[in-house]
């Protein structure tokens, strides 16, 4: 029973102090870390902070973008193509500041160690207090599998 930075074996450092900014060059090394070792990552999940970082690496000269007769303007990455794979960006309140994920969302599962049950702990005149009980825990198939780019700012 860990957490999901505890299941993933594959990283790549940002650098020697935890200043460091994320850029695309840690997220194709991470990438090709990943397809390396055998795996298909699927989806990018970063914290709201490195959504504006995600968003300038449309802005990188070479790079194509469709844009159709409309009135919006679009400053967001959906999807990352990069020589090892298609990642999803998702973004992600309740991570770690200083971590990325990119993940196989196939090779995590959600485990029951104990069912949900009820007990019964008092009466007080018409009224029932119960407590719910359930164990649970994330299961990584293969730790290899994702990765993780830490020491972020």
């Amino acid at each position: 029973m860990a957490s999901a930075t505890q299941l993933i074996s594959t990283s790549v450092d940002a650098g020697s102090n935890s200043t460091d900014a994320l850029t695309e060059a840690k997220l194709l090394t991470l990438g090709q870390t990943c397809y390396t070792n055998g795996s298909d990552p699927s989806i990018f999940m970063v914290k709201p902070a490195d959504a504006q970082i995600l968003a300038g690496f449309a802005a990188s000269s070479g790079r194509n973008r469709e844009i159709q007769q409309t009135k919006s303007l679009v400053n967001a990455i959906d999807l990352y193509v990069s020589p090892f794979g298609e990642y999803r960006c998702v973004l992600n309140r309740h991570q770690l500041t200083t971590h990325a994920f990119l993940i196989d969302p196939v090779m995590f599962k959600s485990t029951v160690l104990r069912p949900f049950s009820r007990k019964l702990l008092s009466v007080t005149g018409d009224s029932d207090k119960h407590q719910i009980i359930y164990e649970g825990s994330l299961k990584h198939s293969n730790f290899a599998d994702s990765g993780m780019i830490t020491g972020l700012s």
